[in-house]
Formats: C-alpha cells, sequence, structure tokens
C-alpha cells in the first residue's frame, strides 16, 4: 500500500479548522450589548449591576488599562431554536493563545449570581434547551482589561505594569457576542478526530495501531458532507467507534489527572486582581463538577480560598458544597505557594500552620502533601517541616526547567538536612498546564524515568499561570484516553489518591539528599532589593513581637494580641508567594508590598514597644532588651538587663593612605581606596584575606540574560567586570571606632560606614547605593585566604553545605546560590563568616593564591543589586541600605550567632528592673526560633527550638513561670502521638537533639 499518511493527515487539519469546528455553532444572532465603565478600581457586584451602560457594538475599542468594563448582554431566543441547545458565545476580544494573561469576565445572573467565568479557552456560556422559542437573555459581564504584559516578543520592557504609568488607551475589540445553537454530536466528533490525530502523531510510523487509527479518520471524513456537516457528524462518528474502543495495553503509562488552575496570587497582575481570578476560575470549576460526575478539582493556597470566602459569598457556598462531595479537593496545605529558599525558619513554618489550620477550620480536612508546581527551587531544611506540619508527600514540576541537568527521577524520597524524608513525585508530562493533548500524554509516559518499577505520574490538568482551571474540552479528551489503546490511561482522581497509589507501588525510591537546586531563575534571589528586606525584616519583628508580648502576658497579664499576630502572619506569608518575593512581579506588585511592609514594621513595632514597656515597668533603669537567641553583652537572650562594656577600638591613620582600626581581636586596614586590604585575627595570628587581595570590594558586572530578566541571570555575566576602586573620600569617623567611604559610578552613588565596635570580633560594612544603573549586577567581594572545599550556607532551622569547586556540571551549575543571615567557610580550626541583614544571592569561588607558594583561596561575594527592565522597568531605582559583617576566625556557632546579631539589634528602654527570660537553653548549638503563647487562647507557652551546629546537643531549657507540663507537638501545637514526653524537673526540660532536629514544646503554666 502506498504511504499517504501525510496526505490523510493535512486533510484532517483542514477539514476540523474549516468545516467541522464552525459547525458546532451552526446558527447564531447577535446579542445587544451595552457598557459602563467603572472609574478607578472595580467596584461591588451591586454596583456594576445597577449602573446605567451605554450601547456598544461588536468590533468597538474597550478597555484602559487595569479598568473593569460591565457590560450587559440581552437577547431572545429565536422560536425556531426550540428545543435546541442554546449558548451565548461571549469574545471580548481574547487571543486564544493566551489564556490567563489578558482581559477575562466573571459572568452573573441579574440577581448578582455569578455564573462562570470567561477567559480565552473558555468563552461559552449555557443558556439552555428552551421548549419553545422566545426566551428572553440577559447577562452581566464583569470584564477586566488586564494588559498583555508577557507577549509574543517577550520581556520588553513595558509601563503597563503600573497603573500608575500605564496610560488610558482601550486595550481591546469586542469581537464576537451571540446567541447560538450547540450542536453536540459535531462538538463530540472534533473531540473524536483531535484525540485521535494526537494519538497518531505519536505513535510510530510503522505501528499497526497508526495505521488502523488513520484508516478509521479517513473513513470519518469520507463520511463528512463537507455542505451538511451538522447531518452527517453521527455517521462520522460511528466510523471511529472501533478505533475508540479498543483498550489501553496492560502495561499502559497510568496517569492520575487532577483539575487545576495554577493561579499566581500575584505576578503580570497585583493583588486584587488575583481576587477576582480566583473568583471566576472557581465559579468556572464548580459549574463543571455539576455537569462532570468523573471530574475532580484540586486548588491549592489557602489565602486564595479566604480571597473567595471574604469576597464571593455565593461562589463559596458552591464550593463548600462540592469540597463535602470530594469534588473540590484542598490541595499543598500552605498559606501561599511560597518561595521556599528565602523565608525564614519560622515563617517556613507558618506557611503550613496557616494554610492547614484554615482547612481544618474550614472543612475539616488535613491534606498529606506539599503543592508547589511553580516554585523556584526547594531548600533543604524543608523536608523535616512538611512533616513537622503533618504531611509527608512533595509535588513539584520545576525543577524540569533546569538548563544545565537532567533530573534523575520522577518519584523519589528527598532527604533534607536533618535526615527528614519526604516521597516526591515530579510530574513527567512536565507542565503544569496540562491540556490532555496526545503529545503531553505521550511525553509523560517517554520521559517517565522510573520505568520497570513503577508506572504512576500525575498530571495537574487545566489552564493557569492567570487562572482559568480545567475545561470542558479537557475532560472530553481523559475521557477517550481513559483506556485506549496507544496512550496511557488516564483516570480522575485527587493528589492523595495517586500519592497513596505511588507509594504503595513504589516503597522504596531512590534517594537525593540536599537542596533541589533550580539550574535557572537564580536572580530571584537578588531582584527587588526592598522587597526582600521587607520580608526580612517583618520576619524577625514578628519574632520579637511574639516573644515580648508571650513574656508580657505572663508576668504582668499582658493582653497578648493573637488576632493582630495572626493577620501580620497572613500578610507577610502571602508576600512570601513565588513571584513577590522573588521580585519577578510588575512594578505595581512591589509598590504595593513596600507599603505594605511599611505598615507591618509599624504595627508590630508599636507591640513590642507596648510589651517591652509593660515589661519594663516605669523607673530610670537602663535597659537594653535582647530579642535574639543567644546572649550578648551581659544581656540574657530574651531578656532585657543593663550591658556590660569591654575593651575599647583605636584609630590610627595607615601608611600610604587610609586608616587602622584595631580593638585587640582584630586589626584591620583600610586603604586610600576605602578598600579592606588586611583583617588580622590577633588571638590566631594570622590573615584573614588572600594575599594581594581586597575585601569589601564593590564589582559591577554587565547583566542582560538570555531571557526572563528579573528572573535569571546567565554565567556569562562573569565573562566582563569592573572594580569600583576610585573613592571619592575616605575619612575617620568621629566615634573613633569607623571609617566612612563615598564613591561614585556610572550615574549611582555609594557610601560606606565601616566599624569595629569595642570587645567584637567583627568588621560591620553599613552600604547605602544610591542606585540609578540599568541591566547591571552589583556585587561585594571578600577574598579570603582559607582552603575550603566546601562552604556552608544558613537555611530553615540550619544549615547546608555547598561544594567550592566545579567539578561536575552540578556545581557548576550553582554559580548563584541562596543563604539565608550566614554563609560560613572553614579550614580545621579556623573559620570566616559573612553574615548580613537582608540579602540572599552570593557566589563563591577558589583560586590559587598569587604569592606563589601555592594553596588556594576562597572569594565570597554578596549580591546587592540588579537593573532588569522586564517586568518593573524601574526595578530598584534608588536608595538602598545594607548591612554585612565579615566575622574571622568564626566556627559555625559564630556564624550562627553574629547572624541573628545582626538582624535582631538590641532595643533601648528605661524601667524599674532587669527582665528575665520566658524560656532559656543552656546549650549554644539550641537556637530558639520562636516564643509565643498557644494559638487556642489556652495561655500555654509554645517554644520552638532546633539544632543549629550540625551535631548532637543535650540541653536543658528553663522556664521563667511555674511549669506544669511539657508536651511535644507537631507544628500546629497538636501532641505528637509517638514522640516521648521530655523529662520535666521543676522549671527545667531536658532535651536530646540530633543534628538540626527541630522540636516544638508546648509548655502549660503552673
Amino acid at each position: 500500500m502506498h504511504d499517504d499518511r501525510s496526505l490523510v493527515e493535512a486533510r484532517l487539519k483542514r477539514v476540523l479548522d474549516e468545516r467541522i469546528r464552525p459547525a458546532v455553532y451552526p446558527e447564531s444572532v447577535p446579542l445587544d450589548v451595552a457598557v459602563w465603565h467603572a472609574p478607578g478600581e472595580p467596584v461591588p457586584v451591586a454596583e456594576g449591576l445597577a449602573a446605567e451602560p451605554e450601547p456598544i457594538a461588536v468590533g468597538a475599542r474597550w478597555g484602559a488599562p487595569w479598568g473593569t468594563s460591565w457590560f450587559r448582554v440581552t437577547g431572545t431566543v429565536p422560536e425556531a431554536w426550540a428545543g435546541k441547545t442554546v449558548e451565548a458565545l461571549l469574545d471580548l476580544g481574547f487571543d486564544e493563545n493566551m489564556p490567563g494573561f489578558q482581559c477575562e469576565g466573571l459572568v452573573y445572573r441579574p440577581d448578582g449570581t455569578p455564573v462562570k467565568g470567561l477567559n480565552p479557552r473558555n468563552q461559552w456560556v449555557r443558556i439552555g434547551a428552551p421548549a419553545e422559542g422566545g426566551e428572553e437573555v440577559r447577562l452581566h459581564i464583569e470584564a477586566a482589561s488586564n494588559p498583555v504584559i508577557l507577549d509574543y516578543h517577550p520581556f520588553v520592557p513595558t509601563r503597563l505594569g503600573d497603573k500608575e504609568t500605564a496610560g488610558s488607551a482601550p486595550q481591546y475589540t469586542l469581537t464576537r457576542m451571540d446567541l447560538a445553537v450547540f450542536d453536540e454530536t459535531v462538538w463530540q466528533l472534533v473531540i473524536d478526530l483531535e484525540v485521535l490525530g494526537e494519538l497518531m502523531a505519536e505513535l510510530p510510523a510503522d505501528a499497526q495501531r497508526r495505521w488502523d487509527v488513520l484508516r478509521a479518520v479517513e473513513r470519518a471524513l469520507d463520511a463528512v458532507d463537507l455542505q451538511d456537516v451538522n447531518g452527517t457528524a453521527a455517521a462520522a462518528r460511528a466510523e471511529l467507534t472501533g478505533v475508540l474502543a479498543a483498550p489501553a495495553v496492560p502495561s499502559a503509562h497510568r496517569i492520575s489527572a487532577v483539575g487545576h488552575a495554577h493561579i499566581d496570587s500575584a505576578w503580570l497582575w497585583p493583588l486584587r486582581e488575583t481576587v477576582r481570578k480566583v473568583a471566576r476560575t472557581t465559579s468556572n470549576m464548580t459549574a463543571l463538577l455539576e455537569d462532570e460526575p468523573e471530574f475532580v478539582f484540586a486548588m491549592s493556597q489557602a489565602q486564595q480560598w479566604a480571597w473567595v470566602r471574604d469576597h464571593r459569598p455565593e461562589v463559596w457556598a458552591r464550593v463548600k458544597k462540592a469540597v463535602a462531595e470530594g469534588r473540590f479537593v484542598p490541595a499543598g496545605g500552605m498559606w501561599v505557594e511560597s518561595d521556599t529558599n528565602m523565608p525564614g525558619s519560622e515563617a517556613m513554618a507558618r506557611q503550613f500552620v496557616h494554610g492547614k489550620r484554615f482547612f481544618l477550620d474550614e472543612f475539616g480536612i488535613e491534606n498529606d502533601e506539599a503543592w508547589l508546581p511553580d516554585t523556584f527551587g526547594f531548600a533543604a531544611g524543608l523536608p523535616q517541616i512538611i512533616k513537622a506540619a503533618g504531611s509527608k508527600y512533595l509535588l513539584t514540576q520545576k525543577i524540569s526547567w533546569s538548563q544545565t541537568n537532567k533530573f534523575p527521577h520522577h518519584t523519589f524520597r528527598w532527604e533534607g538536612i536533618d535526615g527528614t524524608r519526604i516521597f516526591t513525585h515530579f510530574p513527567p508530562v512536565d507542565t503544569y498546564n496540562c491540556s490532555m493533548r496526545g503529545s503531553e500524554l505521550a511525553h509523560a509516559e517517554r520521559n517517565f524515568k522510573d520505568k520497570g518499577v513503577a508506572r504512576h505520574s500525575l498530571a495537574p490538568t487545566g489552564w493557569g499561570d492567570g487562572g482559568g482551571g480545567t475545561t470542558r474540552e479537557m475532560i472530553a479528551k481523559a475521557a477517550r484516553v481513559k483506556n485506549l489503546e496507544g496512550s496511557p490511561t488516564v483516570v480522575w482522581e485527587p493528589p492523595h489518591a495517586f500519592f497513596a497509589k505511588a507509594e504503595a507501588e513504589y516503597p522504596e525510591p531512590p534517594v537525593w539528599v540536599g537542596e533541589l537546586y533550580l539550574e535557572l531563575h537564580r536572580a530571584t534571589l537578588t531582584s527587588q532589593a526592598r522587597t526582600k528586606q521587607g520580608n526580612r525584616r517583618s520576619e524577625h519583628l514578628l519574632r520579637e513581637a511574639e516573644l515580648w508580648a508571650a513574656t508580657a502576658a505572663v508576668r504582668t497579664g499582658f493582653p497578648y494580641p493573637y488576632e493582630e499576630l495572626d493577620r501580620i502572619w497572613k500578610t507577610v506569608l502571602l508576600h512570601q508567594f513565588h513571584d513577590i518575593l522573588p521580585g519577578s512581579s510588575i512594578a505595581w506588585v512591589h509598590r504595593e508590598a513596600r507599603a505594605t511592609y511599611e505598615r507591618v514594621a509599624a504595627e508590630l513595632t508599636g507591640i513590642v514597644e507596648a510589651a517591652q514597656r509593660a515589661l519594663a515597668g516605669e523607673g530610670e533603669v537602663p535597659l537594653v532588651f535582647n530579642a535574639a537567641p543567644h546572649p550578648r553583652c551581659g544581656i540574657p537572650a530574651g531578656g532585657a538587663a543593663t550591658p556590660a562594656t569591654e575593651g575599647q577600638t583605636t584609630r590610627e591613620d595607615r601608611p600610604g593612605g587610609g586608616h587602622v582600626l584595631s580593638n585587640g581581636h582584630l586589626r584591620v586596614e583600610i586603604d586610600g581606596r576605602g578598600l579592606v586590604v588586611s583583617v588580622y585575627d590577633v588571638e590566631a595570628a594570622r590573615e584573614t584575606l588572600a594575599p594581594g587581595q581586597a575585601a569589601n570590594l564593590l564589582q559591577l558586572h554587565p547583566d542582560f540574560p538570555n531571557m526572563w530578566d528579573a528572573w535569571d541571570v546567565d554565567k556569562f555575566y562573569r565573562n566582563t567586570v569592573t572594580d569600583l576602586t576610585e573613592a571619592g573620600a575616605v575619612t575617620a569617623g568621629e566615634d573613633g571606632r569607623s571609617v566612612r567611604v563615598a564613591r561614585s559610578f556610572g550615574s549611582s552613588t555609594v557610601t560606606q560606614v565601616l566599624s569595629l565596635a569595642p570587645g567584637e570580633r567583627r568588621l560591620v560594612i553599613d552600604t547605602e547605593v544610591d542606585w540609578h544603573e540599568t541591566e547591571k549586577f552589583l556585587k561585594l567581594a571578600f577574598p579570603l585566604d582559607v582552603h575550603a572545599e566546601r562552604y556552608a550556607s544558613e537555611t530553615q532551622f540550619g544549615h547546608f553545605h555547598r561544594p567550592t569547586h566545579t567539578n561536575t556540571s552540578w556545581e557548576a551549575a550553582k554559580f548563584e546560590a541562596c543563604n539565608h543571615r550566614f554563609v560560613h567557610l572553614e579550614e580545621p580550626g579556623w573559620g570566616v563568616a559573612i553574615v548580613n541583614d537582608s540579602t540572599y544571592g552570593h557566589d563563591v569561588t577558589r583560586t590559587v593564591r598569587t604569592d606563589g607558594d601555592g594553596g588556594t583561596t576562597t572569594t565570597v561575594r554578596v549580591s546587592l543589586l540588579r537593573a532588569p527592565r522586564f517586568p518593573d522597568p524601574e526595578t530598584d531605582q534608588g536608595v538602598h541600605r545594607f548591612r554585612h559583617a565579615l566575622v574571622p576566625g568564626a566556627g559555625i556557632g559564630d556564624a550562627v550567632r553574629e547572624g541573628w546579631r545582626i538582624n535582631v539589634p538590641e532595643r533601648h528602654l528605661t524601667g524599674a528592673a532587669e527582665v528575665a527570660p520566658l524560656v532559656t537553653a543552656d546549650h549554644d548549638a539550641v537556637v530558639i526560633t520562636a516564643v509565643k503563647l498557644a494559638d487556642d487562647g489556652s495561655g500555654d507557652v509554645v517554644v520552638r527550638f532546633h539544632e543549629a551546629h550540625g551535631g548532637r546537643a543535650r540541653a536543658t531549657l528553663t522556664t521563667g513561670f511555674p511549669l506544669a507540663a511539657a508536651t511535644v507537638t507537631d507544628l500546629l501545637e497538636r501532641p505528637l502521638a509517638h514522640a516521648p514526653a521530655p523529662a520535666v524537673d521543676g522549671d527545667r526540660i531536658a532535651v536530646r537533639l540530633r543534628p538540626f532536629e527541630l522540636v516544638t514544646l508546648r509548655l502549660r503554666r503552673g
């Protein structure tokens, strides 16, 4: 037989596009349309419905950027359509290739009841099948004219990302507003042919199945009368019955489809628009669930559920009903799908506390999985947090985006820094927006790396990013491939059902140890510095507010601000979403974030000051409050006392220019350029800096990645560097312990104050940059005379080691990485820490000494600022302030302590007497991260702590109040059934911790 595959396949494409798809709606009549453009921000539904609209015609332009227009569409069903299925086709000017990225709408009935959402892949509204013609139709559309930020030519700088700069030019053309007859037989034929055509394309050219399908498709096309598609569609479908009924082979890959609509809580739209996106999507999904009995939809991010509850009560009622039926499934158990690299220990824990508690309170449901399909890599401290929250699974897809190395597993156990292992799945479909195309299903089967030992994978199915969710077309396709020869099998089921099956069939999968590093989007550790500073400072202020409020509540009866702290935590957690904290959202999002963080800081500072005043009492004793988990200057951790002072710092002129600071511990030379050329550790009798190199060196690189401007820094940025060595002025500080350095570069200026306090082993560097560069990357370099094959970066509840070399492609790919408060590197017996108050990105490299005696040195560079132009063309322009400290002679315990110290400064007050801590630990490695009152209002004290040095620790916790009982709990403060009760002796609790172990204790007061 001649090979006519191409001929038949080309025929299929044209006939589908030009004859069969148009015949789905064989008859139509126009609707009458009127519109009212809301001034300013969106208005309540009642106001939009009551507004008096003006007529508008199809073809007219509408929609200023970020505007809201209320369309009223009216019409009459023709008498001749009696008994036929009628739908409204409402096209606001959609580009079907951009679901979730442009204008959208929510359709209402005249009484304000939401019907469903409109988006480029979902433009229909079912009117019904009237027994008689003449039915009046009246619908209202709340249409959002969100501008297209990420266009066909992506990453082009645009001012559309903020309503303050976007202008008012209409964005869209009203395209179609019709009533139409819906021919379900033709629609089903379209699905039949799409499924079979897509299946054919994935089968081997010499496979019998491919030819069977080809001939059946050919017979179906022969059966279609192109002049009467509607009259012959049933006959065409009959020709396909046999090939659609052929069952899958027993060894077929098995896909669990989960209805899904990944909705970024903010990204190329502001938070307020996400509130409406969620309402549109949940309206669609609840309607679809009513029509499709096998369909199951899962939605993560408790914040988004709360938005529906608080802003769309009618939709919420439908959601609650579907949840009760087990078909609308809470997923993930986190407040938002957050970044996991940068959030601090407590914040990462609270993502699960607030997320899981919401689902428990609202539905009595506790899910087992962390659901993070789009997060940009995963910190090595996350597994034990997941476990401590009572969960045991993780799903993500994003690691498939890595540019350099292909991850070797799709199902595995992920081991974190403390040894906790979490059963983890990467969907091999390689998308969180699966649409049930044959190419996607075939890719999932071919790509699955665990063949031979497992055959289950998951496919999050539905349009996402900007929402939209699953469509009726996707469900129809899934029904045909439920058991179809040549295809993986597909069944709709919730995430927990998939994980139960996957774990049962693969109980001993391979283990991956350490972070799940995404070899992409590395610049998200630096972009939008003010957002990152706001997050870091909010985290520490929340810790302070809880600590001092709890202490004051126990000691003085101070009213513990439960509701305020709950609300503020949720605000901070929301802003840790994986496009806000990473700095990859539009200007509007980050402008609002800065204002939010200012309000949070003011409110938390007020709580702290009120609690401390209650504790201090009235008096003239000078008190210093220390909220850090380590004593300092004679002040206990979590207490207040009069500080002790020791020693002094001297300053002298340096021969050849510059200054020398010395305090008996360190001798620091700063040359006439403002660079640190020597940091001599007096006690260890050794130099900290690499021979011939200077620290405090600002370096400027060009920064124009190949794509994803705010997200990416490509390795070639290092090919060109400018050392900023020309100082405008280097002057001694009036305090006798500091040196001020001023310099300029490009259109920017920088001022630094380098200070060495009496008795301290750290050189503090305060940097203020007035930044006006574009597409540049600013680093702060510290070349160290330390031979280190690995270094430590702080992560949640511990630290993680990375190599300093690039032996393999896996190591070379980590050319920009994340740390929290410190990085630390050492030789046996002597190390160096670099601590910071608000930066995350850094790089570490090694080189051979330049003084001729061989050996290696190690350079740590802190990432300060970037200047990408997409999606925010003014990213980080303006004044920024950073604080770093170089700590020579530091062990890992010193790094931990100094990291806390630079982030939690002392607070000064006068009062009646010293304030004793509420809870103390007698072991330096046992770090208390939270002291608070229990969330249930019982008055119990909750203390969370972990082993921070990477070793084992036996410690005693002592309470500053009568202790009745101590209980080990999970993060949600519920007793752990299998945890042994800690030994309690009066007000003392004996604890034993393994490396990096996290413990939460609930303490009942006597």
